[in-house]
């Protein structure tokens, strides 16, 4: 007797028979302890006691990353009007990083109607007249800023904490660096996931790891340049929705919600599998094959050599980069090393991360990419009858309901 499993696709499902020895690979669901109420209170006492006369940045973040902003963004503005801030002075800043600016009907959908009654900066990280240098890291990372952003009486960061594939964690800090800063310096950063001395991928920058990864360490350096601000952290349950959120001021704030983050979605298995069934947790988690790939990249840890790893993803947006096709068509990894440790650019640390999972793994994608496309970026599509056959068909297979937000 089979079991039955509807799989997110796109913003709907797909169904999935599964025999009883396949195994389901979850987290420790978090308890949903949204509390406004306390919220207040500890935003309060971290709000300056002198309110500055100056613009308000509120930071938040793109279509990709969501964190209940519906609801947080009205209760956010309701306490600084009641603290004695003017609408006029709060101003919301979208930070997109190099991502590609969202239609005036997507951030609608994102912001609710705050995105009507509020004035928002969709950051564009190509106009270099709008930054400022407040220096260089170790690692040589130009700290390149907007400037307007500096000009700001306070700063408030909203966004969702969660597993970064070379960053360690998303949210917290990269929503003002990389989210609000200047192109080459985000690439300077995103470099350092490459290894020029065994010519591949750092292995510090994995996800869930902050010590011993270059990249999150320079973030770390690049943040103690900043000014100070205050964070509202969403913490997010399996199925994307906010659970619950943190306030804090400090590095040491950010480390301790990302424990607790780590604490429910990190599932530490020595057991590899032969096939894993994975949706890559629906829309906008599968908006495009950049954004799948996070999940592709969890998932693809469960696998084992050799083994085979399908992955729900829609991609309804496409690649969703212009940068990431062209390392494919170099003549494979070295090349596309080469190239980038010349070059750095775009999504090449993703290409090369994708090629890396493609020499261990078979990947099949189940999605709206074409099967040339697939083809490309080395991986095969799939149909849903065929994903389906493969899964009866093996004895050592697992599925993971939203690989988005699980890592091993």
């Amino acid at each position: 007797m089979n079991n039955k499993v509807n799989l997110c696709f796109g913003e709907g499902t797909v169904p999935f028979d599964v025999s009883l020895q396949t195994r389901f690979l979850d987290p420790h669901e978090p308890e949903n302890k949204v509390d406004l109420g306390r919220l207040s209170l500890e935003l309060r006492a971290l709000l300056p006691s002198s309110l500055p006369p100056g613009p308000v940045a509120i930071v938040v973040a793109d279509k990709t990353r969501l964190c209940g902003y519906p609801r947080i963004l009205p209760w956010l503005i309701d306490l600084l009007l009641s603290c004695g801030i003017s609408g006029k002075q709060i101003c919301f800043y979208i930070s997109y990083g190099t991502h590609i600016r969202q239609s005036e009907e997507e951030s609608l959908a994102c912001y609710g109607e705050t995105y009507r009654q509020f004035h928002f900066v969709h950051h564009e990280s190509e106009d270099r007249g709008q930054f400022v240098t407040l220096g260089t890291t170790k690692r040589k990372t130009p700290i390149r800023i907007r400037r307007d952003l500096l000009q700001a009486g306070f700063i408030i960061t909203v966004g969702a904490i969660s597993h970064h594939y070379f960053a360690g964690f998303g949210g917290g800090r990269k929503l003002l660096f990389p989210g609000l800063a200047e192109r080459e310096a985000i690439w300077a950063n995103h470099r350092l996931f490459l290894d020029s001395s065994i010519q591949g991928l750092a292995p510090g920058c994995t996800s869930g790891q902050l010590l011993g990864n270059p990249l999150a360490e320079d973030l770390k350096e690049i943040d103690e340049a900043l000014p100070h601000y205050i964070s509202i952290h969403g913490l997010l349950g399996s199925d994307g929705q906010v659970v619950d959120y943190r306030c804090g001021r400090s590095y040491t704030d950010f480390l301790d919600v990302c424990k607790i983050h780590d604490h429910h979605f990190r599932l530490p298995n020595d057991k590899k599998y032969s096939l894993v069934l994975a949706s890559a947790g629906g829309f906008p988690k599968d908006i495009n094959f950049i954004q799948s790939h996070k999940a592709i990249n969890n998932a693809a840890g469960f696998v084992e050599d050799g083994g085979h790893l399908i992955v729900l993803a829609q991609c309804r947006d496409g690649i969703g980069s212009t940068t990431f096709l062209p390392y494919f068509a170099l003549g494979g990894a070295k090349r596309a090393f080469a190239e980038l440790e010349k070059c750095y650019s775009g999504n090449g640390g993703t290409a090369l991360s994708m090629m890396a999972k493609t020499r261990r793994i078979r990947i099949s994608l189940l999605s709206d990419l074409s099967s040339e496309l697939c083809r490309q970026i080395g991986v095969s599509s799939i149909s849903t009858d065929q994903a389906q056959a493969a899964l009866l068909h093996d004895n050592n297979a697992a599925i993971i309901k939203n690989s988005s937000m699980l890592i091993c």
